[in-house]
């Protein structure tokens, strides 16, 4: 009984934190999600991300869209819902659903001085290559045809959602001003005192340009798209992150620093599989890897956790498995594992 007693207390404690530290920009991310699908010219996402955009401008921009974004592995999923919603291929909306929370500049920045800079270049280049290549990989792999579907209905919706707005240059102010709140929210940097009073000066220009940008059918579309993320996706991240809050919580520290101090198959696969259970918000995963270097993990492992981490998690696996589907979701997951394990050993072995 005591075990499950620790098991609920940890998974609800997690919740509590999550909820604590991800409200400032999970929120703006649902309505930016919203937005995007509701209101933005789907014209623009099938030029630069849609199924038949040319790979050297699709994968490129996706990667841009992500390191301009730096969420976490939750935060960025509702965005990923809304541009594929829109018509965007499965190869460059993967790329920006693995760029987003892998390419971190913050975090980036932090492994470099908690753990070296050896290993944050790595892990941004390591990032990159392996977002790019998992996109390409499972667009050869998987005929889109959701992509197709919603282009073509992107086709015919396209001026329809321009004519849905007054003048397209508030829609631009829009968008920004959305996009101002989800990184204000998010940064690590800025506690909550900070965070505050700048997001009630964010929200009241919001709602000053909303009146000029959308009419009321326009704001309804965007309200029923938000609500449509919500319902979909909120509670299986929360179930997600509940079920990894109860699994760090049986896990002891002990034992990391015991199995995972050499650079093996075994240790390195192991350590990329805690990565992805044991969930860690954004920039957390960076203190916890210092804490495993001090325990004797090897540096291979760690910079395989590193690259895993950030990237998909259980809450994450739970919302995307909707989206694309069970079969790309293992290969998604596949070849992550695959990435990251040999990453780690390749870097295992020349760091000796």
């Amino acid at each position: 009984m005591s075990i499950v007693i620790e098991l609920l207390k940890g998974g609800w404690a997690t919740i509590q934190d999550y909820l604590l530290a991800h409200l400032p920009f999970i929120v703006p991310a649902f309505f930016l999600a919203g937005a995007l699908y509701a209101l933005f010219p789907k014209e623009k996402i099938l030029r630069y991300l849609g199924p038949h955009s040319p790979k050297h401008i699709a994968y490129p921009m996706a990667v841009v869209g992500g390191l301009c974004l730096t969420v976490c592995s939750c935060t960025i999923l509702p965005l990923f819902a809304g541009i594929r919603r829109s018509g965007a291929g499965l190869g460059p909306a993967v790329v920006l659903l693995y760029t987003a929370p892998a390419t971190n500049i913050l975090a980036i920045i932090y492994t470099s001085s908690l753990i070296g800079w050896d290993i944050a270049l790595a892990r941004i280049i390591l990032s990159i290559t392996f977002a790019i290549f998992i996109g390409i990989t499972m667009s050869a792999l998987f005929v889109d045809r959701a992509a197709e579907t919603a282009a073509n209905g992107a086709s015919t919706e396209a001026f329809a959602t321009i004519g849905s707005v007054k003048t397209s240059g508030w829609l631009w102010g829009f968008f920004a001003i959305l996009l101002a709140i989800l990184l204000w929210g998010a940064s690590p940097v800025l506690k909550l005192p900070v965070k505050l009073p700048g997001l009630a000066v964010l929200i009241v220009a919001l709602i000053s340009i909303a009146r000029k940008a959308l009419n009321k059918d326009s704001f309804m579309s965007w309200m029923r798209e938000t609500w449509f993320f919500v319902r979909t996706i909120l509670p299986l991240l929360l179930v997600g992150v509940f079920v990894a809050g109860m699994l760090r919580a049986v896990i002891p520290a002990e034992f990391v620093g015991k199995y995972f101090g050499g650079t093996t198959l075994g240790a390195t696969l192991g350590a990329v599989i805690f990565g992805v259970v044991a969930y860690f918000p954004t920039l957390v995963e960076v203190p916890m890897a210092r804490l495993f270097l001090d325990l004797g993990v090897g540096r291979g492992p760690l910079l395989a956790y590193l690259l895993a981490d950030p990237v998909i998690s259980l809450p994450s696996i739970l919302v995307i498995r909707p989206m694309i589907g069970n079969k790309r979701l293992l290969w998604y997951i596949g070849l992550i594992v695959i990435c990251c394990t040999a990453a780690g050993l390749i870097y295992g072995f020349i760091a000796g």
